[in-house]
């Protein structure tokens, strides 16, 4: 028997709004998979009411383009170069139409969460528990073993209820969408691999075009709670608080990094943001606030017994309004090692987030001072040296673009040694 029948089936998501230069080149990534055992389930979708809006309605009619041309993908269609191998067939796609005239969305239930989850709702009534639906983005690429690792990476972990994929966005021809896309870049991975120094359960970097999870998993947690953006970081939470995710895979993906608006938050915006100077939503946090809470999570096993006042408890007090907000869980957890997990679950990593938000300005200084702080505290100096970079002159607006490629490859390769690490246990 070929092990790719023993491997799980594929279900691609794939939400798709105005990006018909990025989506013939992501089925081209798609139809040249080694691993053929894969539907794919596309989405095109807009608001109904931009049929009506003068400034909206080249994208509409560009989704009504990419409609007829979806539905012309089959052997022998001519295309292109991809479809003429006779790679797809009228079973491989799944179009779901929420932009033609009167499908699309009401404006109070809108965006790339509902397109995921309304995609991802529709696998789960067709495939079976132990398949795999694997998340993308229109602006993505990967190699030909990308599909062949993820169904590997689950096989080879049957209990693994996510997976949290490597990336790497690509580079940009645009020297300001480079220079934005590598400062976005370093928040994260900064940003990630400090949750992995303090021992964080919420590790994950919630990137749509890099999530995958099995069929039962998704069921188990209820789906994924539509929001017009930042469906991904609260699906992953979702999935984190009820089991293992999965962080190494062999195969990575490669973003496109570009100004896009379609959501209000992630990587489109916070470039946008940031290109206009505004990176306030994405700062370097100071290392000691990832400090203080690694002081609260070292302290979580004596909560069990009694809660100490810390810089964390105190914000948790102020948030939910309540005296001790460990108590509750003392009362309903009569075990140590379920307390514990019910304490990072009620810190968890939203909770975490706003809690680096609301204190960033306790330890004041620039992100550049930040980042080399870490830098200096947790890495070989002989490393920083050879990086050829005179920190004390570094700037993410005016320093060339080729040292901050440096800095990101050394995050890139810190992270992947992290995530490499953790399958390991």
């Amino acid at each position: 028997m070929d092990l790719q029948d023993e491997l799980p089936f594929i279900h691609v998501a794939l939400p798709v709004l105005n990006e018909p230069q990025f989506l013939r080149r992501l089925i081209d990534c798609i139809s040249r998979q080694t691993y053929k055992r894969f539907r794919i389930y596309v989405c095109v979708n807009q608001p109904e009411a931009w049929w009506n809006d003068p400034e909206k309605s080249e994208i509409c009619l560009t989704n009504e383009m990419t409609l007829e041309w979806l539905t012309a993908v089959k052997p022998g269609a001519g295309f292109d170069e991809a479809f003429s191998s006779g790679t797809f067939d009228d079973s491989t796609f799944v179009i779901i139409d929420r932009a033609s005239k009167g499908k699309g969305w009401d404006l109070k239930k809108f965006g790339i969460g509902w397109a995921r989850k309304v995609i991802m709702d529709l696998i789960i009534k067709k495939a079976m528990p132990d398949d795999l639906i694997l998340s993308l983005d229109a602006d993505t690429t990967f190699t030909e073993n990308y599909f062949l690792s993820v169904a590997l990476n689950f096989y080879n972990n049957p209990g693994a209820v996510a997976l949290s994929a490597p990336y790497f966005h690509m580079f940009s021809d645009d020297a300001r969408a480079y220079r934005a896309i590598l400062r976005y870049e370093i928040y994260m991975r900064h940003y990630q691999l400090n949750l992995w120094r303090i021992g964080s359960p919420y590790t994950f970097t919630a990137l749509g075009s890099a999530i995958a999870c099995p069929v039962w998993a998704y069921a188990a947690v209820g789906g994924m709670t539509p929001k017009t953006s930042g469906e991904d970081f609260y699906f992953l939470q979702k999935l984190r608080k009820y089991g293992r995710i999965l962080f190494w895979n062999d195969e990575k993906v490669y973003p496109e990094a570009r100004f896009s608006d379609r959501v209000f938050f992630g990587t489109g915006p916070a470039m946008i943001k940031g290109d206009s100077g505004d990176w306030s939503s994405y700062p370097i946090y100071p290392i000691e606030l990832f400090d203080e809470i690694w002081e609260t999570y070292e302290l979580f096993p004596s909560f069990f017994y009694k809660t100490s006042q810390t810089p964390v408890v105190k914000f948790l007090e102020e948030l939910l309004k309540e005296k001790d907000p460990f108590e509750p869980l003392r009362k309903n957890f009569k075990t140590p090692e379920n307390f514990i997990r019910a304490c990072h679950e009620k810190f968890d990593g939203l909770r975490l987030l706003q809690y680096l938000k609301s204190n960033q300005d306790k330890y004041p200084g620039t992100d550049e001072e930040h980042l080399l702080s870490f830098l200096i505290g947790n890495y070989d100096q002989s490393q920083l040296r050879n990086l050829g970079i005179d920190f004390s002159s570094f700037s993410f607006e005016r320093s060339p673009l080729k040292e901050l490629e440096k800095i990101r490859l050394l995050l890139f390769e810190k992270e992947e040694e992290s995530r490499f690490i953790s399958a390991l246990y």
